[in-house]
């Protein structure tokens, strides 16, 4: 099954210009997607969050999104994580709202930059998103922040500083709250951005945006909120607000995997948000795979859109991943509800086939 019939036009130049005359768009590219890239995409583990480090990554990853930035009208959002922790162990008495925004400034800079260097202008725009205040994600802080410590340093700093510490692999971070994402202040100034100004590339939602919410007496008036909003989920809630054709989720880890780690391993390759609810896809990853896979079903099952899509899929393959030749697609007609990957031998030079075996773990 063909998944993205404008998306495989563009790859043969006899076909090309036909593609772009049919457009759901106010611009001649192709489809308008939305892409999250997460902040450990700027920072590989076990490498120092330095500025060298996250301009030399922004640098490698910028010609793949302007790549298809020249094919698509494309939002780009991030991840925060690393580096807003960072700014919080050197800044103790600022506020994640505070913090966020400042992270949201030096990313937004950093990957402006690099992609002015790979032929495509962007632009970053801070965004304040909304949110509820008395929600019950400030009971139990799931979203990861900061850097990796041992256990006897976790234990140190959890009753130094009162920081809340779980588990990340084998290691421990800090964890603050992630309340939902509501409303995104600035929503129309990208949609106008995008209308008027075609060719720039908006930077947009960086951290999940900077969390704020309404005064009740006053809705008008907005305080800033201690927390850290899922990049994943508003990169979500941003690509429906948008009418994007589709959603993609960078990651340094590949698709949605079963058994991630063992020896029975196996991804899929297409999924329906109805497979992954069924299944609880990604409930052994709460503060990583979780939440991304939350956010493809999100954007799939509220757009107004026919035929939208999700993925998600490694940095390195984010071309392939816009066809569906690595990663995972989320969208709503899969038979069966999944298509599995047949795992690639070291013979095999060509593109994986389709596996239609039942999901053994139910």
């Amino acid at each position: 099954m063909l998944l993205f019939s404008k998306a495989r036009s563009l790859l043969n130049p006899a076909t090309r210009h036909l593609s772009r005359h049919f457009t759901a768009g106010t611009t001649p590219l192709s489809s308008r997607i939305v892409i999250a890239v997460g902040g450990n995409a700027l920072q590989r583990r076990g490498e120092r969050l330095t500025i060298e480090n996250m301009l030399k990554a922004a640098a490698d990853m910028a010609p793949t999104i302007a790549a298809l930035a020249k094919e698509h009208e494309v939002v780009l959002t991030h991840g925060n994580g690393p580096q807003v922790g960072e700014l919080a162990l050197e800044r103790s008495a600022a506020t994640f709202d505070v913090l966020g925004a400042e992270s949201m400034g030096q990313i937004g800079y950093v990957l402006a930059q690099a992609l002015s260097s790979a032929g495509c202008p962007s632009t970053p725009l801070l965004c304040q998103v909304v949110v509820d205040g008395q929600h019950e994600a400030f009971k139990d802080p799931t979203k990861f922040v900061g850097p990796i410590y041992g256990a006897k340093e976790a234990t140190a700093l959890s009753q130094s500083l009162g920081w809340v510490m779980k588990p990340d692999g084998e290691y421990f971070r800090r964890v603050v709250p992630s309340p939902p994402p509501m409303e995104i202040l600035q929503v129309d100034a990208i949609k106008t951005l995008l209308e008027h100004c075609p060719q720039t590339l908006p930077i947009a939602c960086g951290g999940g945006g900077i969390p704020v919410q309404r005064v009740p007496s006053n809705p008008r008036t907005l305080i800033g909120v201690e927390a850290v909003i899922d990049k994943d989920a508003c990169g979500a809630k941003l690509a429906t607000e948008l009418e994007a054709d589709g959603f993609i989720i960078l990651t340094d880890g590949g698709g949605i995997w079963q058994n991630y780690g063992k020896p029975d391993a196996r991804e899929m390759k297409r999924a329906s948000p109805e497979y992954l609810l069924g299944t609880k896809a990604g409930k052994n990853f709460p503060g990583s795979m979780g939440p991304k896979i939350q956010a493809a079903i999100d954007f799939v099952s509220n757009s107004k859109k026919k035929g939208v899509w999700a993925a998600i899929g490694d940095l390195k393959d984010a071309a392939k991943i816009f066809n569906n030749e690595e990663g995972t697609v989320v969208r709503e007609d899969v038979e069966e509800g999944v298509v599995w990957r047949e795992k690639k031998s070291s013979a095999s030079s060509g593109p994986s086939k389709q596996s239609k075996e039942p999901h053994k773990s139910g």
